[in-house]
């Protein structure tokens, strides 16, 4: 299937970094800035609303890989900016260049990967993977 997703396409989008978002929040660390899980989700959300408007109904995308730097620290109270730009699309894989500015500060800077998926058909196979779990759960027990 062509999902028609132009390579080069760049989308900005800007996070007010909130006390949830800090390292000490999310547990990823014992001080009070911008977490890396927290700028990796602010990413992903804006490269998950880049493309969303070139996918047919029904489908979405899937965050499978992130590879980042994170270079500086963000306070708690700033305004980051994200930006991805779709540099590859290979059937359902696309790549993603990312970058998140705090003022003038390059904060982070990486790839994200995601892949396109049926909707219907992802949520099929998570109920086929919970299935298979709770059999192996019962076995275990007998």
């Amino acid at each position: 299937m062509d999902y028609s997703i132009p390579v080069n396409t760049e989308c900005v989008k800007e996070f007010n970094v909130k006390p949830e978002h800090s390292a000490l929040s999310v547990g990823s660390g014992t001080v009070n800035v911008l977490s890396t899980p927290s700028a990796i989700a602010f990413v992903e959300n804006t490269a998950l609303e880049c493309v969303e408007k070139f996918l047919p109904e029904n489908y979405t995308t899937v965050g499978v890989e992130v590879n980042i730097k994170h270079l500086n620290p963000a306070p708690i109270g700033s305004k980051v900016k994200v930006k991805v730009r779709v540099t590859s699309v290979n059937d359902r894989k696309i790549v993603f260049r990312t970058e998140v500015h705090w003022n003038n500060i390059l904060i982070l800077e990486g790839t994200h990967i995601r892949y396109i998926v049926n909707k219907e058909k992802f949520l099929k196979k998570i109920r086929k993977l919970e299935n298979a779990k709770e059999k192996q759960s019962s076995n275990d027990v007998s």
